[in-house]
This record gives C-alpha cells, sequence and structure tokens, in this order.
C-alpha cells in the first residue's frame, strides 16, 4: 500500500521533477541565464567541429552530429541543461517544420494520430523516465544515508560508502536520460509526420499541399485553439475548411 502511494505520488510530480532537471523550475534568474550561454557555447563549439574540413573521422563526426542534433534549432529555445534541450528539440519540432505547435495541440494531435505511432511515443519517454527516476532515487537514497551519519547506532563506513557510490552513478543516469531522449525525439517526429493528416481530417480541413500554406493552416488552427471560444471564428480560416473553394482553385478534397 506505502509502495503504490509513493508510486502516485511521484507520477503527480514527475512534471515538477523533469522542470528542475530541464532549468525551468527552482533555477534562479542568475543561474539560468549563465547556463544558456554555456549550452550556446557548448553547441557552437561543436557546431564549429563539424564545420572543420580537417576532422574527418566518420565515425566521430557522428557523434558531434548526434551531440548537435540534440539541441534545438533556434538559440531562442536553449535552456541551460542538457536535458531541457534534448527535449526541447522535438518539443519544437512541429512548430519549427510545419508551425505545428505540439505544446497547444498535443492532445488533439495524440488522439488523431495513429495508435503504433502514438505507443512509440510512450515508450520511447518509458526509457527516460526510468533514468529521471534512478537519478532521484539514487540522489534520495544518498542523502538519507549522510543524514543517518548522526546517528548513535549508525554503521557510518557503510553508510559513506553507500552515499559516495550513489553520488557517483547519479551523472550517469543524468548521462543515460539524455541519450534516452534520441528514441524519444525519433517517436515524437514520426507522431508529428504521420499524425498532422488525421488530425487536420479529424478537424474538418484539408491538408494544403504546399508547405508555406501548411505552415499558414496551423498557425491559425492553433491561434484559434488559444482563444476564448466566443472569439474563435475567423474567415481567414475559411479556406482550409473541407468542402470549400480556396484562393482560386477547386474545392480542396479530404486527405488532398
Amino acid at each position: 500500500m506505502t509502495a503504490l502511494l509513493l508510486g502516485l505520488v511521484l507520477n503527480a510530480l514527475q512534471t515538477p521533477l523533469y522542470r528542475v532537471l530541464e532549468g525551468y523550475a527552482l533555477w534562479p534568474a542568475a543561474a539560468y541565464e549563465r547556463g544558456c550561454r554555456v549550452q550556446r557555447s557548448r553547441r557552437q563549439r561543436t557546431a564549429d567541429r563539424l564545420a572543420d574540413r580537417a576532422f574527418t573521422s566518420p565515425i566521430r563526426r557522428a557523434v558531434f552530429r548526434k551531440k548537435f542534433n540534440r539541441y534545438p534549432v533556434s538559440d531562442k529555445q536553449i535552456t541551460p541543461t542538457r536535458l531541457g534541450n534534448a527535449i526541447r528539440r522535438f518539443e519544437e519540432y512541429g512548430y519549427d517544420r510545419y508551425r505545428l505547435d505540439t505544446q497547444v495541440l498535443w492532445n488533439e494531435l495524440t488522439s488523431a494520430a495513429p495508435e503504433t505511432t502514438t505507443k512509440q511515443v510512450v515508450t520511447a519517454r518509458t526509457s527516460v523516465d526510468f533514468f529521471v527516476a534512478l537519478l532521484y532515487g539514487h540522489a534520495a537514497v544518498a542523502v538519507t544515508a549522510f543524514a543517518s551519519l548522526s546517528s548513535s547506532h549508525a554503521h557510518r563506513p557503510a553508510l559513506v560508502i553507500t552515499g559516495v557510490t550513489l553520488i557517483v552513478l547519479t551523472p550517469a543516469w543524468y548521462h543515460a536520460a539524455v541519450a534516452a531522449t534520441d528514441e524519444w525525439a525519433a517517436a515524437v517526429r514520426a507522431l508529428v509526420n504521420l499524425g498532422r493528416k488525421p488530425l487536420a481530417d479529424g478537424l474538418g480541413l484539408a491538408l494544403p499541399k504546399s508547405l508555406e500554406d501548411e505552415r499558414r493552416m496551423w498557425q491559425l488552427v492553433t491561434r484559434m485553439s488559444t482563444k476564448p471560444y466566443a472569439q474563435a471564428a475567423d474567415t481567414a480560416f475559411e479556406p482550409y475548411r473541407i468542402g470549400l473553394p480556396q484562393a482560386g482553385g477547386e474545392p480542396p478534397q479530404p486527405g488532398s
């Protein structure tokens, strides 16, 4: 019963725990800004290494390319931690590519997308959740071990070894969590690429053939979704509805 209750509590705290590691919560402004500067500098150094023609080792280039790909496209989206950037890159993927704001339309997207893609996202995230749970769990046990040193009956050598070992392992779990986001990012990309057409169909819209028109449509969808219901009507949105003629063309067909 205690384990079940603890599991429910930790599940409810999952988002705040992630936000601390991503750099969004409990970070003083000065530390946040400094962390962002450090991450921008690391990203630029990685980009410089990739641009160096003398840097020809295919294996090393692949390693640096993977590191570079763990950052968001825009410098404005850089966060102060590696995990935050690794997650932010796929949070912004839909917007960067299609102007589809997955942060706003996540529930609609996962409801409309093929079931296999949504399962892939859940499975991929589980790996990251596992390492994040290990990180916090080991940190909590290490703090408990050091706090127990003050007890008169404490087995001090065992407590010190346990605490030090767990603290040493904590960065390893953090690095593993960052690496595990690669699969999570791939799953989210597949969700956006394959789910945006069913999402458009579910909203009664025809997916435009050109990327420019599609971007304009998703921007309007996002704007509608964030407006109060009474203000949601917008004549600029009408050309994208199924069955209505687009500018200078035939009525769009479902799935076009």
